[in-house]
């Protein structure tokens, strides 16, 4: 299993930085972190995929995010998070700059309404081809859906914070991120997915990214 801060680093520009997040509100395993370490070492043209873990805690998570990005500089970064009650690998379209927690973090901090990032813009559109890993991923037969909402918890304030560190130059010029939710596992809460395909899902997404320059026309809008 990989390390939370994995020994090895890549070469610079050459790593696929993918993180999972502890566990949260009560549960004893996060399957994100587990899709995460099943995926780790893995090379994908010529890209080796680097596991690491967040605290689900406001602003750690960003500082931690933060150092992973100054040490790896990958040239992509996908952040996985859970989203109990949702069936499908959700693939984030956007994220916004507000933190509203229902429920406390990890370290019991519950923001209402304050700014990701103060002074930055309203929202950040992911620049992963979420179109193309959408199509990768049920190429692979593991449901997946483009979500329009990320929520307001720790998962959308990583996103946003994301995409607002690559967007100061944090990364390689040209590195790209974005952020994929994951259902339950087996035994977790319905509706789940196994684990097995949750890590097929996602390596299937990684390889989108890595492939797809650019995105593909392909209808995956919502209506509310």
């Amino acid at each position: 299993m990989a390390p939370d801060t994995p020994h090895s680093t890549p070469q610079a520009g050459s790593a696929i930085l993918l993180t999972g997040f502890d566990p949260f509100g009560g549960g004893a395993n996060n399957p994100s972190w587990l899709i995460a370490q099943a995926l780790h070492g893995q090379r994908l043209a010529g890209h080796q995929v680097v596991a690491a873990q967040l605290p689900t805690v406001f602003g750690q998570s960003l500082q931690r995010l933060q150092s992973l990005l100054q040490e790896h500089q990958p040239a992509i970064t996908l952040c996985l998070g859970l989203a109990g009650g949702r069936a499908a690998l959700s693939i984030e379209r956007i994220g916004i700059n507000i933190n509203d927690a229902r429920i406390p973090d990890n370290c019991g901090a519950q923001p209402i309404d304050t700014p990701v990032q103060t002074g930055g813009p309203a929202a950040y559109f992911a620049n992963l081809p979420i179109k193309a890993m959408l199509r990768a991923v049920q190429r692979a037969g593991v449901p997946c859906e483009v979500s329009q909402t990320a929520g307001t918890f720790v998962c959308n304030h990583v996103l946003y914070g994301l995409m607002h560190l690559l967007a100061q130059g944090t990364a390689p010029q040209g590195a790209r991120g974005g952020f994929v939710h994951v259902p339950w596992l087996s035994g977790q809460g319905e509706p789940h997915l196994p684990l097995r395909d949750m890590v097929r899902g996602i390596h299937a997404a990684l390889w989108a990214a890595v492939l797809a320059p650019q995105d593909i026309a392909l209808q995956a809008g919502a209506t509310h």
